[in-house]
């Protein structure tokens, strides 16, 4: 059964405290056992010898007949039993046993007619100094693996939070801000040794600094570029107005109008590339402003012949960029119309809407990673831009837009504005009303 950890469990700063704590205690215990093993065989050591001395001025005194010296005694009580047998074997030796209560060495060997003299030492002095020297060793390991534990935290602490703070300048140029850096200190001095942590910070640092200069001279070429296509394209309008009518005219008209638009949209592009659009703020119904958007692409032609059902669920008075959100809608249903099959439906429901067409569903990439220009699936026509402008005018409104596939089948375009005001006096708006409109005009790819 596993047990599931806290995500705290996972952090390099309980790690670290958990394996300095573990080497502590492991370095702590290896040291006691040492000391302790050290000063307890010199101890017993110390009394083996001064039992057996005992012992052998016993064994002088028995031998001369004299009177044995306290402590000494043929077969005493209290005598242990294997050192009892011992000494019955013709051997002498030393053991440390209880005696009324109190730790005694005792010493024996052999006596007359299979007898046994012993003497016995009082243990006691040794016993509390061993206890002592015990305590002594674990208060001062348990000060120490604090001590450790508190310098290694605070060490640790700071290499965490330099890699915390390189972790979010990461996130941030991930989301966009190419201005983000980590600045870490070890980095603003070339002459200091830099640990692995600056080396990172450095690194990321570095490539952000590349990645942005990348950026920023593809975002100059792509309105260089688009300025300088937009005069010769203008005079190229002009001139295919003037040709006589025909079936060659209208494919010059058309491919001249297909340029005028890709030019607009990299135009379109480099701007919210630069990160610096901001919205012209009006307020009106959510409802109103999606039938607008529909009833304006119709009439700009791009999906002539198809129709749009705008469906009104709960209507709502937002306070937004109206034109940039009738762009961020009327791309949505010119891609639904270009790469769907209809019906196609605009829901409003509060401030969230959705787009739905019951086609073949967005491609996978699109739906994981989100819209990406010039790319688009099989056969598809468009350069991929539309999806793109929506997304980064919807950025720009502070809007969040999400692209998915329904079970059922057909893909979804989800928009979900920032904010809902209060509706001002008056009359509320009509929900759950259903409009059907010509189709939008913007080309949009997926």
């Amino acid at each position: 059964m596993r047990v599931a950890l806290p995500r705290w469990a996972g952090t390099l700063a309980v790690k670290s405290a958990a394996f300095i704590t573990v080497m502590c205690c492991a370095l702590a215990a290896l040291l006691g056992v040492l000391v302790h093993v050290s000063v307890t065989d010199q101890t017993v050591g110390q009394a083996r010898t001064l039992a057996l001395s005992r012992l052998k001025d016993a064994t002088t005194a028995y031998e001369s007949g004299d009177t044995l010296l306290p402590g000494a005694g043929v077969d005493p009580e209290g005598l242990p039993e294997r050192l009892r047998r011992l000494a019955a074997s013709g051997q002498r030796g030393t053991m440390v046993d209880m005696h009324h209560g109190r730790p005694t060495m005792w010493a024996a060997g052999p006596a007359d007619r299979g007898r046994t003299l012993a003497v016995a030492v009082d243990y006691s002095q040794q016993a509390r100094t061993i206890d002592a020297l015990d305590q002594s060793i674990l208060w001062s390991s348990l000060l120490a693996i604090g001590a450790t534990l508190l310098v290694g935290a605070f060490a640790v602490t700071r290499v965490t939070r330099r890699l915390h703070a390189t972790a979010r300048v990461a996130r941030r140029i991930s989301a966009g801000d190419l201005d983000a850096r980590v600045h870490d200190p070890l980095t603003r001095d070339a002459s200091r040794p830099h640990d692995e942590v600056a080396a990172v910070a450095a690194a990321l640092d570095s490539m952000a600094s590349s990645l942005q200069g990348k950026l920023l001279a593809e975002q100059r070429f792509t309105a260089d570029v688009a300025h300088e296509l937009r005069t010769p394209l203008t005079g190229l309008h002009a001139a295919a107005e003037l040709l006589p009518p025909g079936r060659p005219t209208e494919l010059v008209r058309d491919r001249v109008a297909a340029l005028r638009t890709l030019t607009e949209d990299l135009l379109e592009i480099s701007r919210l590339d630069t990160g610096r659009e901001l919205p012209v703020l009006d307020t009106g119904y959510l409802g109103s402003v999606a039938e607008r958007a529909v009833r304006a692409a119709s009439a700009a032609g791009a999906a002539a012949g198809t129709d749009t059902r705008v469906r009104v669920v709960r209507d709502v008075y937002v306070e937004t960029d109206r034109r940039r959100l009738e762009r961020v809608l009327g791309n949505l249903v010119a891609n639904a119309h270009s790469h769907g099959r209809p019906p196609v439906v605009l829901t409003v429901d509060g401030p969230v809407v959705t787009v739905r067409d019951h086609g073949d569903g967005y491609p996978e990439y699109l739906v994981a990673h989100g819209p990406q220009r010039f790319r688009t699936e099989g056969g598809a026509t468009g350069h991929g831009l539309g999806l793109t402008i929506a997304l980064g005018q919807a950025e720009v409104l502070g809007a969040r837009l999400e692209f998915a596939n329904t079970p059922e089948g057909g893909a979804v375009a989800t928009l979900t504005l920032p904010q809902e005001p209060p509706a001002p006096s008056g009359p509320d708006a009509a929900g759950g009303t259903v409009r059907d409109d010509a189709g939008p005009a913007d080309t949009a790819s997926r």
